[in-house]
Parts: structure tokens; sequence; C-alpha cells
């Protein structure tokens, strides 16, 4: 992760976009703001964020396809769904998309901070351990970030060749996840149909 942590919020209510930036760049984090799913995926392009916030229902890509197209292309960066709407179909659906987490509306400056907290230490590198007792000379402080990088970039070409399996699998499980929403909800009416009569 970079010293300045970037942070992408895509909500249609450009007031949920100004809350994340007031409570995140006092925090010392970055923020952009896309106000629907087609500018936040456009964002995506073009800069590589550390965690991206997305709202659920927006007109045009909603919240579910906006985590299915980030995911697919970066599985490694954290998406944290925001809602107002929040269903247990929904949340089945985000969770079968490996989604962060989800932050309810109405949003808190605490709840913000947290669930930012939360999503990145998740995704955070390891760090070397810290000895004290001991001053890494500067030829080994070189070849432990030339280290540091040859292992990064064989992560995002292991993960770049992932990806489209990643991406398989939401394809077969988002059909079963929708079958058993519609199952459940068919044995419910019929439960409620049948006590009735």
């Amino acid at each position: 992760m970079r010293n300045i942590p970037q942070v992408l919020v895509i909500d249609d209510d450009a007031v949920v976009g100004h809350s994340f930036e007031r409570v995140l760049t006092e925090k010392g984090y970055e923020v952009d703001m896309a106000l629907s799913g087609e500018e936040g995926l456009k964002d995506m392009d073009t800069t590589d964020y550390d965690i991206v916030f997305t709202d659920i229902k927006m007109p045009g890509i909603d919240g579910i396809e906006v985590a299915e197209r980030i995911k697919a292309k970066c599985p490694w960066t954290p998406v944290v769904v925001i809602t107002g709407y929040g269903t247990e179909e929904n949340e089945a659906r985000a969770s079968v998309l490996g989604v962060n987490g989800f932050v309810r509306k109405p949003l808190t400056p605490e709840m913000i901070e947290s669930v930012t907290l939360k999503a990145l230490s998740e995704h955070e590198e390891p760090q070397p351990a810290a000895n004290e007792e001991v001053i890494l000379a500067e030829t080994e402080a070189v070849e432990f970030k030339g280290w540091r990088k040859a292992l990064r970039i064989a992560r995002n070409i292991a993960l770049f060749f992932a990806a489209p399996f990643i991406a398989l699998s939401y394809i077969i499980a988002l059909p079963i996840v929708g079958f058993y929403t519609f199952a459940k909800l068919a044995v419910e009416a019929w439960q409620k149909k049948r006590a009735v009569s």
C-alpha cells in the first residue's frame, strides 16, 4: 500500500461522496468520487485504488455489478458496499463476489473510518518484523526493497492469470445463489398460503 492510500467512492448521491472525502482526507487518505458506476469503472482504469466504496442502488450499473467487474479485473482490491437497501439477497450476491463488507446509511464519521481501516488492514502486505537493536545497512535495505518489488510483481502476475478463473467462479456461483433465494421465497410463500388456508 502507498504512503497516501487512494480511495474511490462511487455513489450517485454527491453528499455521500463528500462525507467520505471530509472524514478520510482528515485522516491522510486521498479520496476520488464518481457519481455513477460507469464513471467509477473508468476511474479504475486510470488509478490503482487501495479501496473502493460503491453504493448498491444507482441508475445504470448498480453496485453489485460494479463490485463484480472490479473483482474480476482487480481481485486484490478491497470493495465495500454502501447500502440503505440491505437485503439478504443483495448481501448474498455481494458475498459471493468477495466484497469486504457493508456499510449502511445513514453514515457516521466513525463508521466510515472503522470500515476503511478494517478493509485495508485485511489486505495490507506483511511488513518485515521490526528489530530496534539491529539497524540494516543501506545495501541490505536496497536488497529488501528489490525483493519486495519482485514479490509484488510475481503476485500481480499470478492474480492476472487467476482473474479469469475467479470471474468464472462468480458466474457459476451467482445462479446458485439466485436459485437458493428464489427457492427460499417460494417455500415461504407456500408456507404462508398453507397457513392462511
